[in-house]
């Protein structure tokens, strides 16, 4: 599976932001989802996962209530909607597919995006 995370950008603190991570090459459906992010100087971090049919949705405590993951399968696209971005949500956010299921663990994850820079200002 191919990855293409997008839609990263410059906000203020409060404001929106949605990233998308389009997939290529196998069956989309047949992956769970997930997204998450690391600083600088920072371990790689948990945001936020999906099951393959979008029924399950896991979130990290730091984000839940302002945070959404979904997906369209019939487009082999995964959406991170972030409102109320804070500065400390200021990262390089990275899609991930897993044939396993779906979990917080990127040990689980098989494929990798490239990652998008999302930084927010105070």
């Amino acid at each position: 599976v191919q990855l293409q995370a997008s839609g990263g950008g410059l906000v203020q603190a409060g404001g929106s932001l949605r990233l998308s991570c389009a997939a290529s090459g196998r069956t989309f459906s047949n992956y769970a989802m997930g997204w998450f992010r690391q600083a600088p100087g920072k371990e790689r971090e948990f945001v936020a996962a999906i099951s393959w049919s979008g029924g399950t949705k896991y979130y990290a405590d730091s984000v839940k209530g302002r945070f959404t993951i979904s997906r369209v399968n019939a487009k082999n696209t995964v959406y991170l909607q972030m409102n109320s971005l804070k500065p400390e949500d200021t990262a390089n956010y990275y899609c991930a597919a897993s044939i396993r299921g779906i979990s917080r663990s990127y040990a689980y994850y098989d494929y990798w995006g490239q990652g998008t820079q999302v930084t927010v200002s105070s």
